[in-house]
């Protein structure tokens, strides 16, 4: 079976809650069960610093003009492969994930965490022609729009969404 999880965090490099903990430690556990694991995460520059990239494709988005590189990394300690969803504009900030530096939400996070469920929709869908997931399995609001996503495409992917901390869910101003 693969499966491709789709989150916004994973320790150690950047974490803000039980997360990053939990896709720091689900998708290693499943790979030891046997299960071909990957995961799909937003290119924050923590990520992109630490970690060897190969460009496997580029995916057009509903709200860019440019194609959008994905690049796949292996994690050093597990061997799971990581998809980097490389748009700088998007993920290359001071601050939190989710936050500027001093606390205040980013204006922009539902197109950022829109362009995270889209790329995790594309490859669900086969962006990536060396690999393609059974099922889509996507964690917390940041990731929730890639079942819908697929759905709208019509895919034939199976998806699981899981909520971590029903606190936060994502809400922005209809504006």
């Amino acid at each position: 079976m693969r499966v491709l999880h789709a989150a916004a965090e994973l320790f150690p490099w950047v974490k803000t809650g039980g997360l990053g903990d939990v896709i720091a430690a689900l998708p290693p556990a499943l790979a030891r069960l046997g299960v071909d694991v990957r995961l799909v995460l937003p290119g924050f520059t923590a990520l992109l610093d630490a970690l060897p990239l190969q460009e496997v494709t580029r995916v057009r988005t509903p709200f860019a003009i440019e194609r959008v590189r994905i690049a796949l990394a292996e994690l050093p300690e597990s061997g799971v492969r990581a998809y980097l969803v490389d748009h700088p504009a998007f993920y290359d900030r001071p601050g939190s994930p989710y936050a500027d530096p001093v606390g205040r939400e980013w204006p922009d996070n539902h197109r950022r965490f829109a362009l995270l469920g889209w790329a995790a929709a594309a490859l669900a869908q086969g962006a990536d022609p060396k690999w393609r997931p059974d099922i889509l399995h996507a964690h917390d609001w940041h990731a929730g729009l890639a079942p819908a996503y697929l759905r709208a495409a019509g895919a034939p992917v199976p998806s699981v969404f899981t909520v971590h901390n029903l606190a936060y869910q994502g809400f922005f101003p209809a504006s």
